[in-house]
């Protein structure tokens, strides 16, 4: 059985079919990465206001007429490339309870002077965390509880300042900079579900308090546990339970040890500690989960390749419905985009920089701080291009893109040598007195 194309009307498109392609470019619309399944009335509809017809794919065979429809999803993506013989689960859409909306309240500029601070202050309450457990002592959680407080406080006004600062700090410990930064990409997703700012609180603790059980570790294994064997490995997996026990009297919420128990677990049930699948892993874990993949992916240790931001958002959403859920997957890509803040990009033209901020309606458009010309030589004073605003009047053959997503720490492109000054387009060369 094969799958091949075909055109179709938006107004007679049925729940369950694979929209394939778009009678205009993706970046015009909405919709969070290119492929999708109809699941609802309510795609129909967005499709509705966007597009006059759209492409499918459907399912071919001897007697496809007749197959496809006992089979009863007539239209969908072959699957077997993408599974690799994987599990595939797929559940009723996902429904948030009275999502909260949460408007950016404050520029990015305004925000990142805010919060510059918060991530330092994270650490430190992580290394006294860490170090409490790791002696065999209660360690006292509220400043960790604190932290977790005010970068929902962050995320909720402005969501790309964390990940900005988050992407250009430097951290003592691997260790520390995993949870602070899984942490950082959860809540920006839980703002994009309308999560409140209660679970968004609960999802921030659990999310930096998820690598505690490490500390009981042999550090040898954590450097190695990319290259480990069953055995070290069954050994490394036990982080999760341990974490858990040094944590069950401390007296976090059940929605913060929901996180802690649950981040490593996976939609098919492939994760571990327990394999519990689909509904019964928990929301928050499920997008701790995501997270904590995703940056693993991004910032690996030191001694692995990291992917680039780009390159990891085709992975997730390979695993959409097999380790992770397709909602939250879709979800995650809208709410840190096709290339994330903080992404080294070069552009069409040959210049390079990084990526400042993203719009959903122009996912593929991002907003670039430049660093360096088409020569590659740096500039003096960095400069913003808006891809969007600056693509809007002009024909696509000079239009300038995102010619490639260029791995994290690139030389030459460093972007915590920069710093917020002036107008809102202009940004300046930092000699370092604030690092």
């Amino acid at each position: 059985m094969g799958v091949q194309q075909k055109k179709i009307a938006v107004h007679d498109l049925e729940v369950g079919m694979f929209v394939s392609d778009l009678d205009r470019p993706w970046h015009q619309t909405p919709f969070p990465i290119q492929g999708f399944y109809i699941r609802s009335q309510s795609d129909v509809r967005a499709l509705v206001s966007h597009c006059k017809w759209v492409m499918v794919d459907v399912a071919e065979s001897r007697q496809s007429a007749e197959l496809t429809k006992e089979a009863g999803i007539p239209f969908r993506r072959a699957s077997s490339s993408r599974t690799n013989g994987r599990e595939e689960l797929q559940l009723a859409p996902l429904s948030i309870r009275e999502p909260v909306t949460y408007p950016a309240a404050t520029t990015l500029k305004k925000e990142i002077k805010a919060s510059r601070r918060l991530l330092a202050d994270a650490e430190k309450a992580l290394k006294e965390t860490f170090a409490s457990a790791q002696s065999g002592q209660m360690p006292d959680l509220r400043p960790a509880a604190e932290v977790a407080r005010k970068m929902v406080a962050s995320v909720a006004r402005q969501p790309d300042a964390l990940l900005w600062l988050s992407r250009t700090r430097q951290y003592d410990d691997y260790i520390y900079r995993h949870a602070i930064n899984t942490a950082v990409w959860a809540l920006v997703c839980g703002r994009q579900l309308g999560l409140n700012e209660g679970l968004l609180n609960h999802l921030g603790t659990g999310c930096l308090l998820s690598q505690v059980g490490k500390t009981e570790l042999p550090k040898d294994l954590l450097m190695r546990e990319h290259q480990l064997g069953p055995e070290e490995y069954a050994e490394y997996r036990s982080y999760v339970t341990r974490g858990v026990k040094l944590l069950e009297h401390a007296g976090l919420s059940r929605a913060v040890m929901s996180v802690v128990q649950g981040h490593r677990e996976r939609h098919n049930g492939s994760g571990f500690p327990q394999g519990i699948r689909g509904n019964r892993i928990p929301l928050l874990a499920k997008v701790a989960g995501i997270a904590e993949f995703f940056e693993s992916m991004t910032a690996p240790r030191d001694d692995q390749q990291p992917l680039t931001p780009a390159k990891a958002v085709s992975l997730l959403y390979d695993m959409r419905n097999i380790e992770f859920q397709e909602d939250l997957v879709e979800a995650f890509i809208q709410a840190i985009g096709i290339y994330p803040t903080g992404s080294l990009v070069e552009l069409s033209d040959g210049q390079r920089g990084v990526v400042v901020s993203h719009s959903p309606e122009r996912r593929l458009w991002p907003r670039v701080m430049v660093m360096q010309g088409p020569d590659c030589q740096p500039l003096k004073t960095a400069r913003i291009i808006d891809l969007a605003k600056f693509n809007q009047s002009r024909p696509a053959s000079e239009a300038v893109t995102v010619r490639d997503c260029l791995p994290h720490g690139t030389e030459g492109l460093d972007p915590a040598l920069y710093d917020v000054t002036g107008g809102e387009s202009r940004w300046s060369l930092n000699s370092l007195i604030n690092r």
